[in-house]
């Protein structure tokens, strides 16, 4: 399986910003589609952004304007911008990537926002 890891996490106040990256520490995330979930304590895992491999993105409507994903498949990696950021926004992120029926989820990487 593909070995993802995420980076870039922490503590920001509201309004702040946060770059998460994911890269893949094995294999090849070419061809998939990848993208950014979270859950926040008491909730539900949700998705955040996804991006397909030839750029198309997807957001949630909560973070629609103020998130950006993007990817560098020559660098195995894919980037969550966080702008602007919101209390709601805390939870710990997480990578993934699929292709063919399969997924493979990073460990994941805190972000908390304080008001």
């Amino acid at each position: 399986q593909v070995q993802l890891v995420e980076s870039g996490g922490g503590m920001v106040q509201a309004g702040g910003s946060l770059r998460l990256s994911c890269t893949a520490a094995s294999g090849s995330i070419f061809s998939y589609i990848m993208g950014w979930y979270r859950r926040a304590p008491g909730k539900s895992r949700e998705l955040v952004a996804d991006i397909e491999s030839g750029g198309n993105t997807n957001y949630a409507e909560s973070v629609k304007g103020r998130f950006t994903i993007s990817r560098d498949n020559a660098k195995n990696t894919v980037y969550l911008q966080m702008n602007s950021l919101k209390p709601e926004d805390t939870g710990v992120y997480y990578c993934k990537g699929s292709t063919w029926g399969l997924a493979y989820w990073g460990q994941g990487t805190q972000v908390t926002v304080s008001s």
